[in-house]
């Protein structure tokens, strides 16, 4: 991003390389509209899930297997756009959801970086120590092939490492609990397509407890790699490898050649920096917040974290706006990372009511409970289908993991770069289901499809992959285009306009439907696609309106 924003910076990568290892899989459309908005969206995509193979999660005894309850499905539900809901998703966004795994996604980042700052993304570059104060930061770096030391000034340091290093040293507390529950998860090959079900993106088994999620590089029941998932519940044993890749076999049912990639073992996590920067240093990401990985929110609040400094830091460096436009990246970002925390928690914990819904307790159980359970689950007569009746009613509620298009799309700023306009917020979806797209400054611009000179794009396209503020004005809005063009040469702004239902054309009558604006009123919009000041009508002064907006938003 600092790249497209014409910004001199230096990557340091700690690792040799990129990761080893799946980690985090799930992009959500938000981060995916990043991505397109700065060209890596078709080189994901193209390694990435196509939908048709992430459309359900489910809920299974074992895959297959001998006995008398083993292979059975025990719900099916649709996630992530598929299904019922796909023509609200398409509507919603321009990009769909994907999915591909952190060792597939890395790659496709560093190339992007590379070819846009060749020589200044290093890896194998490990942060010794840094001193910070009004004039910048001065970086020890310890090259890790040599052991030398060298010293790096810069006007700002921005921390994505995890927190491992720079939130230390800067002494940032990390608030909330650690170490909630300890979770092992084995990168494997196998072949498992006899009994993959089409569609299925994650299949959850009880009462073992574990979970089997595809990795690819081919997709659906043909995939080569997984990862296997299991909790470690208080006052249990952590089992050895040997014992690890026996649950798998468990899970799976039958006698399948399993070659392990790695197996690694991690603390599940629910806190939140207690503030995002320190003078000219800024944690994004692992380093701001650790959460459960319910919902996926991890890597999709890093993206989104990223996506809403680096304009501001673009602007600042360039000298367009003070310093002071940088507090607003805490003031935006904070209250959105504590939303996620909580939320990712929240859905975890979720998963335990799922458990009960079956009838399982969280602790240990004595030997030949677990196969009671089962036989009950499955018993004919009154009991027997109330177990199931309730259990289909408890497993519903997990789409507030699997089906969150409100959470993910609807996050807004209630103070920041941005102009207020008094009028009342939705009370929202309190499951996360329903995102009602708005043009109230902080939210994200609503996608629509236009047309101009023939070309048809989404309104995130007006602000490019630059630093292009848009303003947005209806058939009676033309004193607000011609205020832009006088405000963009008095301020030295980049103003892209679009006068719809004159320049540009509403080609499915979408934008029309959210605009929340008359045909003279207007809406301005961020580097980064969030509104940050909106009229609802025409004024008298629009070239003096205009500019003073420009003026707060950039705290100038």
């Amino acid at each position: 991003m600092l790249s497209d924003y014409g910004i001199d910076h230096v990557l340091l990568e700690r690792h040799g390389s990129t990761s080893e290892l799946p980690k985090a899989h799930y992009l959500n459309p938000r981060t995916m509209e990043i991505f397109r908005q700065f060209g890596i969206a078709d080189a994901v995509y193209a390694q990435g899930i196509p939908l048709e193979h992430m459309s359900k999660v489910e809920w299974r005894t074992t895959l297959t297997g001998a006995g008398p309850f083993d292979g059975r499905q025990l719900f099916e539900m649709e996630c992530f756009g598929a299904g019922g809901s796909t023509a609200e998703y398409r509507r919603n966004s321009v990009c769909p959801p994907t999915n591909l795994p952190q060792l597939r996604l890395e790659p496709v980042l560093r190339a992007a970086a590379q070819s846009r700052n060749a020589g200044a993304v290093k890896f194998g570059h490990e942060l010794v120590n840094l001193t910070h104060d009004d004039q910048g930061v001065n970086a020890s770096v310890r090259e890790l092939d040599s052991g030398e030391i060298h010293s790096v000034h810069a006007e700002y340091v921005v921390g994505a490492d995890g927190g491992k290093t720079l939130g230390q040293l800067l002494g940032i507390e990390m608030v909330g609990p650690s170490k909630i529950f300890e979770t092992i998860t084995a990168h494997i090959c196998a072949d498992l397509s006899p009994w993959w079900n089409e569609g299925v993106i994650i299949s959850h088994f009880l009462p073992s407890g574990g979970r089997l999620v595809p990795m690819g590089p081919t997709w659906g029941p043909s995939s080569q790699e997984w990862t296997a998932h299991f909790a470690v519940l208080p006052g249990e044993p952590v089992p050895d490898d040997v014992a690890i890749v026996s649950k798998i076999g468990e899970l799976i049912g039958a006698d399948v050649d399993i070659a392990v990639k790695k197996i690694s073992h991690w603390w599940a996590e629910s806190v939140i920096a207690e503030r995002y920067q320190d003078g000219r240093i800024f944690l994004v990401g692992d380093s701001a917040h650790r959460l459960p990985p319910t919902t996926g929110l991890g890597l999709n609040t890093g993206i989104q974290d990223v996506h809403n400094l680096a304009w501001k830091l673009a602007t600042v460096i360039r000298g367009d706006a003070p310093p002071r436009l940088l507090d607003s990246y805490t003031s935006e970002r904070q209250p959105v990372g504590l939303r996620n925390v909580e939320w990712a928690m929240f859905a975890a914990q979720n998963h335990l009511a799922i458990d009960a819904g079956f009838g399982l307790i969280p602790f240990p159980l004595p030997p030949g409970v677990d196969e009671l359970i089962v036989s009950g689950f499955f018993a004919d007569g009154l009991v027997g289908e109330a177990r199931r009746a309730r259990f289909r009613t408890v497993v519903a509620t997990q789409c507030i993991e699997f089906c969150a298009q409100e959470l993910e799309m609807g996050f807004a700023y209630a103070s920041g770069a941005l102009i207020p306009d008094g009028a009342t917020p939705s009370t929202g979806d309190p499951l996360g289901q329903v995102y009602r797209p708005t043009t109230r400054p902080g939210h994200r611009l609503p996608h629509a499809w236009l047309e101009h000179a023939g070309k048809r794009s989404s309104t995130h396209d007006l602000v490019g992959a630059g630093d292009a503020i848009a303003l947005i004005t209806g058939r009676r809005g033309g004193a607000w285009v011609a205020a832009a063009v006088e405000v963009a040469e008095k301020l030295a702004v980049n103003i892209a306009t679009a006068q719809i239902g004159t320049t540009h054309r509403d080609v499915d009558g979408q934008w029309e439907a959210v605009r929340e604006i008359a045909e003279d009123g207007v809406v301005l919009v961020r580097p980064d696609n969030h509104v940050a000041w909106r009229s609802s009508s025409h004024d008298d002064q629009p070239g003096l309106v205009l500019a003073a907006a420009v003026e707060e938003v950039l705290a100038r």
